[in-house]
């Protein structure tokens, strides 16, 4: 993705409902290996010094960071590091440990794009010493306890595979040899043939010590050049979650036991039309609501997926209609009717974790049942209509006689700054009837 270095802008308080509430002792809450609770589970991209932790934090408590390599270079791979200061003056333990000390967890993605292959000094050599330096000084236990994990590039398309590899290789042997408990993760990567943001597999393929995560970039393309045109998540026409589940795949038969984070997928909403000439004259985004309702649905579908952590693609934007330049939950750090969706979903879901799916029929109706491990008798259900049509209308929701007994609340997803409106429910036989549309609806039972 790109970046552009703006102004950070002043912010005005955010409501109290948008606070999460104070999470259970990790002794009582912590989920089991089957399934992250979805306060380890929702990430949000960000970038360094544009990002403010403040504003942010009613939405996730994962980050990704866009980390330039070439920042600590200075186009000089041989020079001996100099943490926390980096080449250009950024002071990465000012930064990261603001973030932290906020309550957010950091995964850096280690780019080194700007820094063509051939003005490596010693590729393998360099980066070996690199990957040491940061995970001493950064990592959760040799270092300073500020970055949980670390991305071996982010999409390293003017590398070849062979030389990804070998840059790949040298940091994983020192990020492991300065921190092994810092976790590492591969670039974007993709079965089949390969596209010009991912790796194929055979670039990480026997390296499995050397790697905890493998990392996977998914957007809901309904076509690409020159529309760039997204469709709703749960598309079964588009390639969104297929890509995913290839990768799945690819791990159970080559890489048993490692995760999959899927670090970027997202849609561009922006307030203005394309200009009528030039790259993205055919350029489609999707509206502000739509993107509120798809960045929510794509979180609950991802979750019940074998997916063990998902980013979202942007946290800020400057309302430009183009590819990749209005994906942000903020317009200008103005919060846009995403954010307040995905903070609801942030604070209804936090301390639960997917269970199962009550109902999951394409065109029609999904139900899913998430638990909260702290409280067994906890149960939430959310519904929507899995379709891109503003559809809307009363449904059953099969969740059983007592945990129909047992609804005790119900919100509608929330587009602003005010409270969520209530969602009117009806007990009928096995279930519950609900008005169901675009916009998830919550339930709790207990």
């Amino acid at each position: 993705m790109r970046f552009d270095f703006v102004v950070v802008l002043g912010l005005a308080a955010l409501p109290g409902w948008l606070a999460m509430p104070a999470r259970a002792a990790e002794g009582n809450s912590a989920p089991d290996a089957r399934r992250p609770v979805m306060r380890d589970f929702i990430g949000l991209n960000v970038h360094t010094v544009q990002f403010k932790p403040d504003l942010y934090a009613p939405v996730c408590r994962e980050l990704r960071d866009y980390h330039p390599i070439n920042w600590d270079f200075n186009g000089d791979s041989s020079r001996a590091q100099t943490f926390p200061m980096a080449a250009n003056g950024v002071d990465w333990n000012q930064l990261y440990g603001t973030w932290t000390k906020a309550g957010f967890d950091v995964d850096a993605c280690a780019m080194f794009d700007d820094l063509p292959p051939e003005k490596w000094k010693d590729a393998a050599g360099n980066a070996r010493a690199y990957g040491e330096a940061f995970a001493k000084y950064f990592g959760p236990t040799a270092g300073r306890g500020i970055v949980s994990s670390v991305e071996i590039g982010n999409e390293p398309a003017k590398y070849k595979e062979g030389e990804y590899r070998t840059i790949f290789e040298g940091l994983a042997h020192g990020l492991r040899a300065g921190d092994p408990k810092l976790k590492i993760a591969t670039c974007a990567v993709m079965t089949g043939k390969p596209d010009q943001w991912s790796k194929p597999m055979s670039a990480i393929a026997g390296l499995e010590p050397l790697y905890d995560i493998l990392n996977v970039h998914s957007y809901p393309f309904k076509d690409k050049w020159p529309t760039w045109r997204r469709s709703y998540p749960e598309d079964p026409s588009i390639e969104f979650l297929k890509a995913i589940e290839d990768v799945a795949r690819w791990r159970d038969e080559h890489a048993s036991g490692k995760q999959i984070w899927l670090t970027e997928f997202g849609y561009d909403s922006a307030s203005k039309a394309p200009s009528p000439t030039g790259e993205w004259k055919q350029w489609v985004g999707v509206t502000d609501a739509q993107q509120a309702r798809y960045i929510v649905r794509s979180f609950l579908v991802l979750s019940a997926m074998d997916v063990d952590r998902a980013y979202l693609y942007f946290f800020n934007d400057k309302d430009e209609p183009q590819l990749h330049g209005a994906s942000g939950i903020t317009r200008n750090f103005k919060p846009k009717p995403s954010f307040y969706a995905m903070a609801q979903l942030y604070r209804n879901l936090g301390d639960y974790r997917f269970k199962q799916a009550v109902a999951k029929t394409a065109g029609e109706l999904y139900c899913f049942e998430y638990e909260n491990p702290a409280q067994s008798t906890e149960r939430l259900f959310v519904a929507w209509s899995p379709t891109g049509s503003d559809r809307s209308a009363k449904a059953v929701l099969g969740i059983g006689a007592s945990a129909a007994q047992g609804i005790y609340r119900g919100e509608q997803m929330a587009t602003g700054d005010t409270a969520p409106k209530k969602a009117d429910w009806k007990q009928v036989a096995g279930g519950v009837e609900v008005e169901v549309g675009e916009a998830p609806v919550y339930l709790w039972s207990r």
